[in-house]
């Protein structure tokens, strides 16, 4: 085989292979009356020191009290799943499964900060469910933007003042 039919074998694989990439997909979860469910993408900005960044795209199922959200790389893989039930939390990332009874522990390890997760699915529904220390900006839910910004605490930690949390949603229809 010559070494330019050779190249050429090699790029068509490697064409081959990103189309078969972009071509896949999720398919939605079944749905039942009261299950709900989102996706898209995300970018969760915290103000410590040094500045967290997380750009993800995500999917977040809900049941009543239960719950999962899965965080995705560009490319598809995936790069955290969290679980709850009342009183039981999971969270599986990296080859690790960490577990409390506490979600807001796991959210803590996974993103650095307790998001309002409740809270979260209400505002994802365009309800003003007000949450101590958060602002949503449910303006621009209508066309699958939302916005939450952690409010300046009036009270400090041990270790100083909490950081400001900025959390922006682009829902996919």
């Amino acid at each position: 085989m010559s070494l330019a039919r050779l190249w050429a074998h090699r790029w068509l694989t490697v064409i081959l292979a990103l189309i078969l990439t972009a071509c896949a997909t999720r398919l939605p979860p079944p749905t039942t009356p009261d299950a709900l469910f989102w996706s898209g993408r995300m970018a969760l900005n915290i103000a410590s020191t040094p500045a967290q960044s997380i750009s993800a795209g995500f999917e977040l199922k809900s049941q009543q009290q239960n719950g999962e959200l899965q965080l995705f790389s560009p490319l598809g893989s995936t790069l955290a799943k969290l679980q709850w039930t009342p009183g039981k939390a999971s969270l599986e990332q990296g080859g690790e499964l960490w577990q409390d009874s506490s979600l807001d522990t796991l959210l803590i390890r996974l993103t650095g900060t307790a998001l309002p997760i409740a809270a979260l699915v209400d505002w994802l529904q365009a309800r003003p469910t007000q949450v101590e220390g958060w602002r949503a900006d449910l303006s621009q839910i209508s066309s699958g933007k939302l916005r939450v910004i952690s409010l300046p605490a009036s009270t400090t930690t041990s270790t100083g003042a909490l950081p400001q949390v900025t959390l922006l949603l682009i829902v996919e229809p």
